[in-house]
C-alpha cells in the first residue's frame, strides 16, 4: 500500500489526471443500501470491502485519483451510532487504507484524495446546497479541525475539501488545514456564477490566492453546465491548476432523498475544461465508471 513516488503537484505539472466518479451509486450498483444518515461511510464499519471494491471499478475505468468514502463521516456522525471518538478516528484512517489498498494494484502511479465534506453533509438534510448554516468561521473551523487532522494522520496524498458552498465555509477549512502536513485542493459546489450561498466566484476562489498549501482548486456536485465558466475563474483568479467533477446533472431532493431530472454529463466537455485549465478532471453523484472510463480515454488520446 505505498503511496506515489511522484507528488500530486508534479504529476499536474506534467499532464491532466483523470479523478474517479461518484462513489455512493458505484455502491449502490454493487447492491448497498445507502439510506442510512451516513450514506457511504456507514460502510466504512459494515462492509469496507464493498468500498474497496467500488475503488477498483473506478481505478479499472481509468481513474488515477481516488477519493475517499469519508465525505459524510464525521466525529459528531459516528457519535449518534454509539461510536466513540477512538473507533471513529479508526474509521476515518480506514477510508484512507481502502483507497490506498485499492490504488495499490494499479500498474501505474494512483493518488489518494481523502475527502472532508462541509459541515452540512454532516446534518445530512441537504444543505450544504445551500450553505449560511448560522455558524462562524471559527465555529466550522474547530468542526473541521479534528477530522481533517484525523484524515491527515493516515497519509494521503491530498485533502479534498469538497462540495462547499460557502465562503465562509472554505475560509473555516483552510484554517483548520493550516500546519497539517498534506496538500490540499478546494472544490465549491455552484449554481451559475456564484456559490450556492451566492457569493461571486472570483470572491470565492480568491481565498485560495496565495495559499501554497492550495494544489488546487475548482468546483464539484454541479451542473456539468455550470463547469466551464467556473474553471475560467478559478485558473484567472489564482494561477493554479483547476479541478472540475461535475455531477451527472440530476437535482438533489433532499425531502426525498433522491435525484431528480434528466442527465447531462457528457465527456465531451472535456476538451472545452482543459481549454480553461482544469488539470484534474472527473465526475461527481450519479456519474459512474463508464463516463469516467470515456473521459480517460479521452484525456489520454489528446
Amino acid at each position: 500500500m505505498a503511496a506515489p513516488t511522484t507528488s500530486l503537484a508534479d504529476a499536474l505539472a506534467r499532464e491532466p489526471l483523470v479523478l474517479d466518479g461518484g462513489l455512493s451509486n458505484q455502491l449502490v450498483e454493487q447492491g448497498c443500501d445507502l439510506s442510512d444518515e451516513l450514506w457511504s461511510a456507514r460502510l466504512l464499519a459494515d462492509a469496507p470491502e464493498q468500498i474497496e471494491a467500488a475503488h477498483t471499478a473506478y481505478l479499472r475505468a481509468g481513474a488515477r485519483v481516488l477519493i475517499t468514502s469519508s465525505y459524510q463521516a464525521t466525529f459528531e456522525g459516528f457519535a449518534r451510532r454509539g461510536l466513540g471518538r477512538q473507533e471513529a478516528a479508526a474509521l476515518l484512517g480506514r477510508s484512507v487504507e481502502l483507497a490506498r489498498r485499492a490504488a495499490a494494484r494499479a500498474e501505474r502511479e494512483v493518488w489518494v484524495a481523502a475527502s472532508v465534506g462541509p459541515y452540512g453533509a454532516m446534518l445530512a438534510d441537504g444543505s450544504e446546497y445551500k450553505g449560511r448554516y448560522g455558524l462562524g468561521v471559527a465555529e466550522l473551523e474547530r468542526f473541521h479541525r479534528p477530522r481533517i487532522e484525523t484524515l491527515a494522520a493516515a497519509g494521503p496524498d491530498v485533502l479534498a475539501l469538497e462540495t462547499v458552498p460557502d465562503v465562509d465555509e472554505a475560509r473555516a477549512l483552510l484554517g483548520a488545514a493550516r500546519g497539517c502536513g498534506v496538500p490540499v485542493w478546494l472544490s465549491y459546489s455552484v449554481t451559475g456564477g456564484s456559490t450556492r450561498a451566492g457569493q461571486p466566484l472570483a470572491e470565492a476562489f480568491a481565498v485560495a490566492a496565495g495559499n501554497d498549501q492550495v494544489l488546487a482548486v475548482g468546483v464539484n456536485c454541479c451542473e456539468p453546465g455550470d463547469a466551464e465558466r467556473a474553471v475560467e475563474i478559478a485558473a484567472r483568479v489564482t494561477g493554479k491548476p483547476v479541478v472540475v467533477y461535475p455531477n451527472s446533472g440530476e437535482g438533489w431532493d433532499a425531502r426525498a432523498r433522491d435525484w431528480r431530472g434528466r442527465p447531462t454529463f457528457d465527456p465531451a466537455r472535456i476538451g472545452l475544461w482543459r481549454a480553461a485549465g482544469a488539470r484534474l478532471i472527473g465526475g461527481c453523484c450519479r456519474v459512474g465508471p463508464q463516463q469516467i472510463a470515456e473521459l480517460a480515454g479521452l484525456v489520454e488520446n489528446r
